[in-house]
């Protein structure tokens, strides 16, 4: 039984994995950040003491709140990314490209830990 696609060993794998668990953790604090950040109410009180700017305040803080939930979406999918890549550990389909079924390069997959195309596929988007 030989297999038609090489695959990173156990050893690489639970080094990969070290590294994705790694970016979770702190995918997840960063994402808990980002929520306090839109949740809070910001204005510590200042409602009334300057109502001439108040429009743009509330304009300003709605860009703002804004701008924080696109960066919390994009964390969260950042994260399902992450935890994705943790499945393919698993069942040992981990760093090979979805396109060639070649292997990814291991300095791709330390700088993006869930990449899922090679470079060569990457560029042919």
């Amino acid at each position: 039984m030989t297999e038609n696609k090489v695959r990173y060993s156990d050893q690489e794998l639970e080094e990969f994995k070290v590294i994705i668990e790694e970016k979770i953790k702190q995918a997840q604090e960063d994402l808990a950040l980002i929520n306090s950040a839109y949740k809070n109410d910001t204005n510590n009180g200042t409602d009334d003491t300057s109502p001439t700017f108040k429009a743009f305040e509330d304009g300003s803080e709605t860009m703002s709140k804004e701008a924080n939930v696109q960066l919390a979406i994009r964390q969260e999918k950042f994260l399902r990314d992450l935890s994705n890549a943790l499945l393919r550990i698993e069942n040992k389909s981990y760093g090979i490209c979805r396109i060639t079924g070649k292997l990814i390069q291991k300095e791709r997959l330390k700088l993006v830990p869930h990449a899922t195309l090679c470079i060569e596929a990457k560029r042919r988007q």
